[in-house]
């Protein structure tokens, strides 16, 4: 059984007297363990999409299914990693506290400590689980909202552009830990992105929408070798060829 799947998935919104239409005719199966970026223009639709599979919007046409059963709301066994990690962090909370947030109501006290500082572990952080968010670089917040993430358990991840406003050593750092935390834990990826080579290195599959409304213009799947590294692997002749593949079919549309 598919992970997700999408069937002729259209999303459209009342603008004046008529509608925008922001999807169209969406196909897509996700299976589990896999990790699929989602890669396109700004404006393409891909938060859009993500949120259908977040079960925070429902679709206009289609059918969007987790496991085989309509999203109706948030799947069970799902965690959503938003791009703005400043406004995703209470501020006022240390940073266990942040981790604890989405757990802290259905938990035990010790279950809840135990969880905290397994995910503080997974993302490198446990030497600032006393630290308030606005104490740590927008890399380490980031890493916070991920470990609040990874503290539910979740067997997916869903993730809209999160290293998108980070610089380009600690995006590529980000990067890698995201891979070894999906190695360790088996969680299955969904990742949105319009930086190409981001998508290109993490992905298993890519997906491209394109267009107004957007559709789902192709998808590739990477023959990238793991584990894989950020300077030898973006070296290779198939990511060079599959970078080249994912940019011309964007440029098309």
């Amino acid at each position: 059984m598919a992970l997700f799947e999408l069937d002729q998935v259209a999303l459209s919104f009342p603008s004046g007297d008529s509608r925008r239409e922001v999807l169209r005719d969406i196909s897509l199966t996700i299976a589990e363990s896999e990790i699929v970026t989602i890669c396109g223009a700004s404006g393409t639709g891909k938060t859009s999409l993500l949120r259908i599979l977040a079960g925070l919007t429902e679709p206009s046409q289609g059918h969007a299914l987790y496991r085989g059963v309509p999203i109706e709301a948030p799947p069970e066994g799902t965690a959503l990693v938003f791009q703005d990690y400043s406004n995703a962090l209470l501020q006022w909370r240390k940073v266990a506290g942040n981790v604890a947030l989405g757990i802290e109501s259905k938990l035990s006290q010790d279950e809840v400590g135990r969880r905290v500082a397994e995910s503080l572990a997974l993302v490198g952080l446990v030497q600032n689980a006393g630290d308030y968010p606005w104490q740590l670089s927008g890399g380490m917040q980031q890493r916070v909202q991920i470990a609040r993430a990874l503290a539910l358990k979740p067997s997916v991840l869903l993730m809209d552009e999160p290293f998108a406003a980070l610089d380009a050593m600690t995006k590529a750092g980000l990067q890698d830990e995201l891979l070894r935390i999906r190695m360790e834990t088996g969680a299955s990826i969904v990742f949105i992105t319009h930086d190409i080579e981001e998508a290109v290195y993490l992905g298993d599959r890519i997906a491209v929408l394109g267009g107004s409304p957007a559709t789902l213009t192709a998808a590739f799947t990477s023959d990238l070798p793991w584990p894989r590294e950020q300077v030898a692997t973006r070296e290779l002749p198939e990511f060079l060829k599959l970078r080249h593949a994912v940019h011309d079919t964007i440029r098309s549309r």
